[in-house]
């Protein structure tokens, strides 16, 4: 499975989603940017997108909700630790209250893996956050672990990007 982003204005993204009503896309926006994901094993119908490979997922994409994008650069030589770690770890966010969806997206084209989720409301989140939960995801690692490998395996400093899913009123 493949998933492809791409960014551009409100009102042409949402024209792109409504032509293809039978494809897996969402559309999301913040305060400074409007974005459309698509999940498809075929090609993509963006002419420029970011390409990502799923690594791993948890639950259906839908399209309402809250999504949050951990952007994390990663060396060519750190890609199986970390994807080892993520998978590992992936099991602890999905019995979380108003957990959706999960995505670990391998990129295509860049060194930057995405951990997207998608929560029903940003509430949600920001719980998880302060879960118990998320301190045993985020304590899993070793500091032997973390003081031997995270030199090499991240080549820039990591970013979170967050999103309300757009759900046409129609629906």
């Amino acid at each position: 499975m493949n998933v492809f982003i791409t960014t551009g204005t409100y009102d042409f993204l949402k024209i792109k989603k409504d032509k293809h009503p039978n494809e897996k896309i969402l559309l999301m926006q913040n305060s400074g940017t409007t974005v459309l994901l698509h999940e498809t094993s075929g090609k993509t119908l963006f002419s420029s997108p970011r390409k990502y490979e799923v690594v791993d997922g948890k639950g259906h994409l839908q399209d309402h909700g809250y999504v949050v994008m951990n952007n994390i650069p990663v060396s060519e030589e750190g890609r199986p630790v970390f994807e080892h770690r993520f998978k590992k770890r992936a099991g602890f966010i999905e019995n979380e209250p108003g957990f959706v969806a999960l995505r670990i997206l391998r990129p295509i084209n860049s060194e930057t893996y995405v951990i997207l989720t998608i929560w029903e409301k940003q509430a949600d989140f920001m719980s998880w956050q302060k879960s118990s939960s998320y301190q045993e995801v985020y304590n899993s690692d070793t500091k032997d672990t973390i003081t031997n490998s995270s030199q090499k395996m991240f080549s820039g400093e990591a970013y979170v990007t967050q999103y309300t899913l757009v759900k046409d009123p129609q629906e």
